[in-house]
């Protein structure tokens, strides 16, 4: 790991997930811990548990994120609004949405930009990442949804829930960074378990990941850290 990355640099690129449907309270309790423990940027939760997850975290720097339309992006714009403003009214600072996949997938753009849009302006000055489920698109989907959250003036796109059989991977990363323009930041999210993918994926300038394997890489991140100023080592390459 460079020596010019810090383990609270790469703390402060994620977002730690808790978004299993089958976790209990004590399950997200112990969660929502670990995100404080660990210092992240956000813990992303169930629309549910957004109020809780807030009052659990208040004070501790982390912030809440809530998912939108999760995992399909098939309920309607007018819910997907309704969702989003609640989670902001329970706490939430960030929101992601995911896409009407199916519409993406039938080119049918103009409804895909509008559903983001309505959700962009709900949530006013608040982070909006707009996930296109990348496992489930050909290129050209993945580059016309990218453009089409630009449009609709998301802050971010974003690969994956998770929830699709496939997550993150550095070809489409790579094309979803030349989609959009340099105000639009990417996230990286489904199989992002590791240092070295994090490490990776940052160089090709993701900004964010979404994982639920923060433990093992902020370990590791520390491990190296405390390694290199052992060592006094500083080549950028010993990772």
């Amino acid at each position: 790991m460079s020596t010019d990355i810090t383990v609270t640099d790469i703390a402060r690129t994620i977002d730690h997930a808790i978004l299993k449907p089958d976790l209990t309270r004590d399950e997200v309790d112990a969660q929502l811990a670990l995100c404080a423990q660990y210092e992240v940027f956000s813990a992303c939760v169930r629309p549910s548990d957004v109020s809780h997850a807030y009052e659990v975290l208040e004070g501790s720097g982390v912030a809440v994120c809530a998912v939108i339309g999760f995992p399909h992006g098939t309920t309607t714009t007018q819910t997907k609004v309704a969702e989003a403003t609640e989670a902001l009214d329970n706490g939430a600072s960030e929101l992601d949405m995911v896409i009407n996949i199916g519409r993406l997938r039938s080119g049918m753009l103009d409804d895909v930009e509008d559903d983001i849009r309505a959700v962009v302006v709900a949530a006013g000055e608040h982070v909006v990442k707009v996930i296109l489920e990348t496992a489930l698109l050909d290129d050209a989907q993945i580059e016309a949804g990218s453009k089409a959250a630009e449009r609709a003036g998301a802050a971010f796109v974003k690969t994956s829930t998770g929830f699709a059989g496939g997550g993150a991977t550095v070809p489409h990363l790579r094309l979803m960074r030349a989609a959009v323009g340099p105000e639009v930041q990417v996230k990286a999210s489904g199989g992002v378990r590791d240092l070295d993918t994090l490490l990776q994926m940052r160089e090709l300038g993701v900004t964010r990941f979404g994982t639920s394997a923060t433990a093992t890489i902020l370990d590791d991140a520390a491990a190296r850290e405390a390694g290199e100023q052992g060592t006094g080592a500083t080549d950028d390459t010993s990772y």
